[in-house]
């Protein structure tokens, strides 16, 4: 069995996704997510253009074999763009192997340990007040970890909620530019604690409690939160502060019991390795597409495991079904995983493109039995819904400083 082509495909059914699809000479097909928010099409011609004649005639089950040499022999390693396109060949390359084994993915991996996938959802609302309702109709669905996100005020849009807009499209006006948002971290600290006090009022302690800072504090800042934030005994503090100097998490860690969580930035095992050696961290939130696919995303989960360190993958909703069904079998079969994030089943356009078997009940996903990833792809339904240039917004302090968004 030779690999016969590799099919990149770009659509926007609400948000950009790019979709590999690998074909074999026997007909057998698989799919990876190569979406980089905002870097949609330096992925595409990376796929394009240096990837797919590199792989065509190889053997699509020599997984670990292509993933190296993707890595190693491209000499500039690393990488968002590089690690992206890597992910799809690799996701797609499991998705052929399962269907020929006539096995889902999370078999292949060692099976399951555990029955289903714990959940968390978002509440994001325009006040204290609102956000809350929206967590109270999560519990009312069945969710038992719910992450917490409420506007600023003093500042006219606060990361996780849009205000009035419904996407990052409408953010950008009539020009398809990066539309720019406020921080200022004294207003947000004046909101915090009180946002938690009272959700811990209104939804009990039966409930787990989240929240993503986005990176937007320094690490001395991060302590402070992660003090301020103890009594409500969050499951985890995602992102306090940038960690590009991995030893910045340590900072929090010496002045506060508040778990953290951080990695959805990270590309390879080596940009976390050092927080999750030296126990800086308690959830590593690196996403199959953005750090190499299930290959490498099985490396990381086992390396954490040694240290205790649970896996919490990004899940926002600029990674694709394709993506959240590769984590979906990496999910069931982690013995260290801790929690998945979910955002829904995705728009009306998205259920056309995307159809998968995964179910979603009580605040857990139930993966199905399909061999593979158990995802398929409507090549004819993407067509209706073309790229659409986008990006996420930059963020600048109240002076005019370009800040962390």
């Amino acid at each position: 069995m030779k690999i016969k082509h590799i099919q990149v495909f770009v659509c926007c059914p609400g948000r950009n996704f790019v979709t590999v699809k690998i074909t074999t000479d026997s007909g057998v097909s698989g799919l990876g997510d190569a979406t980089l928010n905002g870097r949609e099409m330096a992925v595409v011609a990376y796929l394009e253009e240096h990837v797919a004649p590199c792989l065509v005639g190889r053997d699509p089950q020599s997984i670990e074999d292509i993933w190296q040499y993707l890595y190693k022999g491209a000499y500039w390693r690393r990488g968002p763009v590089t690690m992206a396109a890597i992910a799809a060949i690799d996701m797609a390359l499991w998705d052929i192997k399962g269907k020929i084994a006539g096995l889902p993915v999370y078999q292949l991996l060692g099976g399951k340990s555990r029955k289903g996938v714990n959940l968390y959802a978002h509440a994001n609302g325009e006040s204290i007040e609102d956000t809350l309702d929206k967590a109270a109709e999560l519990k009312d669905q069945g969710f038992k970890a719910i992450r917490l996100q409420s506007a600023i005020p003093g500042l006219p849009v606060t990361y996780g909620v849009l205000g009035d807009k419904k996407d990052y499209f409408e953010l950008q006006g009539n020009r398809p530019l990066p539309p720019e948002e406020v921080w200022s971290t004294q207003k947000y600290f004046a909101l915090i604690a009180d946002l938690f006090a009272q959700a811990r009022d209104k939804l009990g302690t039966d409930v787990h409690l989240l929240h993503d800072v986005h990176n937007r504090l320094t690490p001395i800042e991060a302590a402070k939160l992660g003090k301020i934030l103890e009594p409500f005994d969050l499951l985890f503090l995602e992102d306090p502060c940038m960690a590009e100097n991995q030893d910045s998490l340590s900072v929090v860690r010496t002045h506060a019991t508040t778990p953290l969580a951080i990695g959805e930035s990270y590309n390879t095992i080596h940009d976390c390795r050092e927080m999750i050696q030296n126990r800086w961290i308690d959830y590593i939130r690196t996403a199959a597409t953005h750090a190499g696919g299930i290959t490498a995303m099985r490396r990381i989960a086992d390396f954490a495991s040694l240290f205790d360190v649970k896996t919490a993958p990004h899940g926002a909703p600029d990674l694709s079904p394709v993506c959240f069904a590769a984590h979906m079998h990496l999910d069931i079969w982690a013995p260290n995983f801790g929690i998945q994030e979910y955002v829904g089943e995705g728009n009306a356009e998205s259920l056309q493109i995307f159809k998968h078997d995964i179910k979603v009940k009580d605040g857990m996903a139930f993966v199905g039995d399909a061999p593979g990833l158990g995802i398929e792809f409507d090549e004819k339904a993407a067509a209706k819904y073309p790229y659409n240039r986008s990006y996420l917004p930059v963020s600048r302090l109240e002076d005019g400083t370009v800040w962390h968004w």
